[in-house]
This record gives structure tokens, C-alpha cells and sequence, in this order.
């Protein structure tokens, strides 16, 4: 068994086509969405499309939720509110309808004796933050309750491996912003960023094994994608990538 883990696509619809791309490549049996799909980026609408037509399980992101007018979430800078609320001008009523339906965290077995539990920022919040300096008590009380082989999440935009118990966390980074991070002192920055992030898991004669990817991108067609939505406060967005030749 290979799942494709994937996250943090933020409307970055060319970014997410470039590791659809790769993916189609190889032998992958599931592609998982671990949350925050459509804000904060240039191609809101064309990245639920493509997830629809995709049919992939998507995990609820905190940025998701800020595109719902029923939540009282709201994105914390002028800048971010700015850019959000255009993004969910973007997107249609059906959009909507899909993100609201989109559950908190999910469970998929791998075999007969272990799971793979996907979340967001963890199983109890998306809003939370996994690092890998974050105390053991923390991530305890994060994840009291749940019990599986591999925990996987985004949020933070920081690839990680982390060894809990006799399980692994693991954080596959961004797609689409792998250049932001969710704003916690315990997290490093991505620097001079001109690619995608996103991982595989592989189960096979039951040996498991973790691949984390960092994969380049056609960065003129992503400044181009930006530069074309009209999407405000660009220079915001622009800032967060390496755009030199």
C-alpha cells in the first residue's frame, strides 16, 4: 500500500498540479489531503475542483474553516483577513457546502495491526502545533485518545518526523505556501522557497517506511498564476517565494 500525503495547498492550484504530475508517475494507491486547501492563495476554486474530481479524503484545515461564513474563526492580520475574505468571494456556494463537510480527522487502516490517523494541526485541534521542540506533556495532551502506527498532519508548513511512544508523527509540509509557517517561535522558516512539499507512505510486506519530498516547481508559472487572480495584498504573497531566475 502507498498513500500520498498532501497539504497545505492554500489555492496554489499550478503547485498542486506539479505533485499531482509527479504522483501520476508512480504507483500510488490513495492520495490523502491533510487540510487547508483553497485560502490564502491565488486559485481558491480551481483547487476544490481538482480535489473534487479527484475524490480524495480532505481533513478540515484552520484556514478552511475561515472560509466559512458560520465560523467564528477569522484569519489574525489585516493582510490575511484581506486576502481571505476575496478568497471566499472566489468560491461558490457548493465550494462552501464541501468545505463545511469536511471531517476534523480521519482513520485508515493499514493492516491488520496498525493505522494511519490524519489530521490537521493534531486530533483535537486544527489549530494546533506539533513541532518538533514542542514538550512531550504537550503532545500528549494533544493526542490523549488516540492511538495509531503513524499520526500525520500539516499546519505548520515543517517537514518533521517525530517519534512518539512506538509511533511515528509525521508532518508532510506545504504544497502551496511552504514558505509561511504557522507562526509559533518553535517553528524554523523555509528560506529562498521554490518548491512543494509532501510525502509518501509506503506499507509493503510489512515494512513501513516514510518518504518526505521536496519537489521543485515552475516558479514563473506559479508568480504568473499570482500575478493574473487579481487576489489582494499580492506583494504579501509574492514575498513568501523565491522569484529570482
Amino acid at each position: 500500500m502507498r498513500i500520498a500525503l498532501v497539504s497545505d495547498i492554500h489555492g496554489n492550484f499550478v503547485a498542486l498540479e506539479c505533485v499531482l504530475d509527479e504522483l501520476a508517475r508512480e504507483r500510488i494507491d490513495q492520495i490523502i489531503c491533510l487540510g487547508d486547501i483553497a485560502a490564502l492563495g491565488p486559485q481558491p476554486r480551481e483547487v476544490i475542483d481538482r480535489l473534487r474530481q479527484l475524490g480524495c479524503p480532505v481533513i478540515m484545515g484552520n484556514t478552511d474553516a475561515w472560509l466559512l461564513p458560520s465560523s467564528p474563526a477569522a484569519s489574525d492580520t489585516a493582510t490575511l483577513r484581506a486576502i481571505t475574505q476575496w478568497c471566499a468571494g472566489q468560491i461558490s456556494d457548493a465550494d462552501r457546502a464541501y468545505l463545511q463537510a469536511l471531517p476534523p480527522r480521519l482513520e485508515i487502516p493499514l493492516d491488520h495491526s496498525r493505522s494511519l490517523l490524519c489530521y490537521h494541526g493534531s486530533p483535537r485541534s486544527f489549530d494546533d502545533i506539533i513541532a518538533a521542540t514542542t514538550p512531550a506533556k504537550v503532545v500528549e495532551d494533544m493526542l490523549a485518545g488516540y492511538n495509531a502506527a503513524v499520526m500525520a498532519g500539516g499546519h505548520t508548513h515543517i517537514q518533521m518526523v517525530r517519534r512518539y511512544k512506538d509511533a511515528h508523527i509525521i508532518n508532510v509540509g506545504s504544497i502551496g505556501l511552504p514558505g509561511v509557517n504557522a507562526g509559533s517561535e518553535e517553528l524554523p522558516d523555509n528560506r529562498n522557497v521554490r518548491w512543494a512539499e509532501y510525502g509518501v507512505l509506503d506499507l509493503t510486506d510489512g515494512r513501513l517506511s516514510i518518504d518526505l519530498r521536496r519537489t521543485p516547481l515552475d516558479m514563473m508559472a506559479v508568480l504568473q498564476a499570482g500575478r493574473a487572480s487579481g487576489m489582494p495584498h499580492l506583494d504579501w504573497w509574492l514575498a513568501k517565494w523565491d522569484a529570482g531566475s
